[in-house]
């Protein structure tokens, strides 16, 4: 495993590349956490030993105001995340040890990687998005995020739930985005992971998802929660059959 960091724009992203055990020139997946999240999360280190096993080497990379990246996660907003995130792919294509790039991520990560699909549709041989949340600019616009409510055309300065502290710029942010776009110009292999017992994210917006993609797969983890916790293998399982 190497530790490093990579340059975003002046802000220092952790990063962290997993090769596996012996492999010479092999292809490379971009592994993104989510809200709150980062790269140690028992579910993104589950995803990683199953791409290592099928000879896939992962970069995990921690976002704005996560983990032990720069900014304040109360600060951080979807267009720094997107930046971010093209910054991280313009960096593994500069990778010559490796051949075809693939992207995943989970929650708001996996909403990432369907926003960067769209927007690197020749880059990517395939996106897997792991309970992807790509309702947070819809539900944005109406008025209530994760567990906060407000009035969509009053944005608050400060949006607080029992869990977290976001400005409201998250908001502004997250408002002007339409996922549906990105998955339009996204042709390439999509394969969805996700629990069918998740609360955060419902399983229907999985499957939503597969109907707007050209070339889309779900695979429902069975009683698996946001997070997979106590089905891990499961979702071990489900990577290793797409790399199969």
């Amino acid at each position: 495993m190497e530790e490093f960091y990579i340059n975003s724009d002046g802000i220092r992203l952790h990063a962290k590349l997993d090769r596996p055990d012996g492999a010479g020139k092999c292809p490379l997946c971009i592994l993104i956490h989510g809200f709150t999240g980062h790269m140690e999360e028992d579910h993104i280190i589950a995803a990683q030993e199953a791409m290592n096993e099928k000879g896939i080497a992962v970069l995990r990379v921690e976002m704005y105001g996560h983990g032990g990246s720069d900014g304040k996660f109360r600060d951080h907003t979807l267009y720094k995340w997107v930046t971010n995130a093209i910054d991280v792919v313009n960096y593994a294509k500069s990778l010559d040890q490796f051949t075809d790039l693939y992207l995943s991520g989970h929650s708001q990560g996996g909403l990432l990687t369907m926003l960067i699909g769209g927007m690197f549709p020749d880059t990517f041989k395939a996106i897997l998005p792991l309970s992807p949340a790509w309702m947070i600019p819809q539900i944005a616009r109406e008025g209530s995020l994760l567990g906060a409510s407000y009035d969509p055309l009053h944005i608050p300065e400060v949006l607080k739930s029992d869990w977290y502290e976001l400005s409201g710029d998250y908001i502004r942010v997250a408002q002007t985005i339409h996922v549906e776009d990105e998955i339009a110009r996204f042709q390439g292999p999509v394969y969805i992971v996700h629990g069918d017992s998740d609360m955060t994210v419902p399983f229907e917006y999985a499957t939503k998802a597969e109907a707007l993609y050209k070339n889309a797969t779900v695979v429902p983890v069975k009683g698996g929660d946001h997070c997979f916790i106590g089905r891990l293998e499961e979702l071990k399982d489900a990577i290793r059959a797409f790399f199969s």
